[in-house]
């Protein structure tokens, strides 16, 4: 669901630790109507985990019903850096390589193998994506 300016998804608090809550996010029927689901990812899911930083004036306990909320345009951001730009640099080295090599062989074990250091730069630089990409709880308000 999306109000505003927020994907929204209702979630069920699996467990409750020093730094970090961990939710179920439930799918819904509705996930197929929403027009964010393109983005969101969760779309295609029947549960997914998700891990929120608890905040000190919090005071969830497990198996509370909560809203996971996300900004959209955070969601456009994931999807750039998680399949937009690979496909870009895969694209970008085999065409290179087609044009200088003559073996498609070598062009595209190499096109495929250029997300190696891609994927290694996303592991090192998870913690800034971490919060960048944060999901935040609300109460949960039946509807």
């Amino acid at each position: 669901m999306k109000n505003d300016d927020q994907i929204k998804h209702e979630g069920v608090v699996q467990s409750i630790e020093d730094e970090q809550i961990t939710v179920i996010i439930l799918s819904k029927s509705a996930c197929a109507a929403c027009h964010a689901k393109g983005v969101c990812g969760l779309a295609d899911m029947q549960e997914k985990l998700v891990t929120v930083p608890r905040k000190e004036n919090n005071s969830l306990n497990v198996g509370d019903k909560v809203n996971v909320t996300m900004h959209s345009s955070s969601g456009v951001k994931a999807v750039f850096w998680g399949y937009i730009l690979p496909f870009l640099i895969v694209f970008i080295v085999l065409f290179t390589l087609l044009l200088t090599l003559e073996n498609e062989g070598i062009a595209a074990m190499a096109a495929l193998g250029s997300l190696i250091p891609y994927y290694l730069v996303l592991k090192h630089l998870q913690p800034q994506f971490k919060k960048k990409f944060s999901f935040h709880l609300e109460p949960f308000i039946g509807e």
